[in-house]
């Protein structure tokens, strides 16, 4: 039946990887170097290896994949992939579906020797036997300084009357409701069905109040710079790079907090070239490659001693707080609990019911 639970164990493909150098790799539009310049990461890791990568950036919403890979996965039949690079609560719900590969630990040495530590310990897979970060983010607040007063907090986006219909939100559910949870008392990592109908009540209020302009992807950096809206939920990456163009854009933590999300490597069933996808795991978690990857993407790089190799690659990023945070700023960072399927359908109905979705 489409969307069972699976045993991974029993929808595992023979792996041809000694056989066929090849590998097959979904990830998000814009998120790895210029890969035709003959000194790319993606470039360097096919001659080390002799490995072909078949390299698409098919995924540009998790729920968007997920509906598009259920029926083969949840029918135990393969999905012409052997990497996808999914967003947390996305990788855990595919984990817990068991759809995907356990990682052979001996095979990716560098995963577990460089992953920083505030990325260790995820509750959905603690010990790293599902998933491998490949990016890592911040979701803050960003703001036009040439256009409106500092917005300290998350409490003052949503309600302050100088923002009113000029403001954006994220239209992934667990970033917004993330902070949605935390303005009415509760923890996002931890929270019940009643604080929940709280959080979702109170942006319901600001929604018919008409204090948010939309709710959005990415594309939310480029009103912000026009002049659209004046301030919104952001991405620790967009603005990084929005700012190159822009100084004015400026990117803060929230009083409520940050939230830390990745992006996550997994090897889904049926995969038939794990091997091959180990070993670019293994190759990405070494620091100089993790760095390179770093100076392109803009996005908090995961792999401890990528920063001092940062020094070489572009010293002008080493001391950027939004790719290489302190511990410190991380420890106060918070993540939203995993939601089993039925928590998950009855969440996103209410969610869809207040954003329009």
């Amino acid at each position: 039946m489409p969307g069972a639970k699976q045993d991974p164990a029993d929808c595992r493909a023979a792996d041809l990887s000694e056989e066929q150098r090849r590998l097959i790799v979904s990830n998000w539009p814009q998120y790895i170097d210029p890969r035709r310049q003959q000194d790319s990461t993606l470039q360097v890791f096919q001659r080390e290896t002799g490995i072909t990568v078949d390299y698409t950036d098919d995924i540009n919403d998790n729920a968007e994949f997920f509906a598009r890979v259920r029926n083969q996965l949840g029918a135990c039949e393969p999905v012409q992939r052997d990497m996808m690079v999914l967003t947390d609560w996305m990788a855990a719900r595919m984990i817990g579906l068991g759809w995907v590969q356990p990682l052979d630990p001996a095979r990716v040495p560098n995963l577990h020797a460089n992953l920083i530590a505030p990325l260790r310990d995820r509750q959905w897979d603690p010990d790293l036997e599902f998933h491998a970060p490949w990016q890592t983010g911040l979701t803050g607040i960003a703001y036009n300084a040439a256009a409106t007063a500092e917005v300290r907090s998350f409490e003052e986006l949503i309600s302050r009357s100088d923002l009113r219909g000029r403001i954006t939100l994220l239209s992934e559910m667990r970033d917004t409701m993330g902070f949605m949870l935390k303005i009415v008392g509760a923890e996002p990592d931890d929270f019940t069905d009643d604080e929940w109908a709280n959080a979702i009540d109170r942006l319901r209020a600001v929604v018919s109040d008409g204090q948010v302009r939309a709710f959005t992807g990415n594309e939310y950096i480029q009103d912000l710079t026009a002049g659209n809206i004046l301030a919104c939920e952001a991405w620790s990456g967009d603005v990084i790079q929005a700012q190159f163009d822009n100084p004015d854009i400026k990117f803060v933590a929230p009083e409520e907090g940050l939230s830390l999300w990745s992006d996550n490597m997994l090897v889904p069933n049926g995969a038939t070239h794990q091997a091959n996808a180990e070993a670019w795991i293994d190759y990405y978690y070494e620091p100089e490659v993790a760095a390179k990857l770093a100076a392109w993407v803009n996005y908090i790089c995961p792999v401890q001693g990528a920063r001092e190799e940062m020094e070489r690659i572009d010293p002008s990023l080493v001391d950027n707080p939004l790719i290489f945070p302190a511990e410190e700023d991380l420890a106060a960072t918070f993540d939203f609990m995993p939601l089993d399927d039925q928590q998950t359908t009855r969440y996103e109905g209410e969610w869809s019911d207040v954003t329009g979705g």
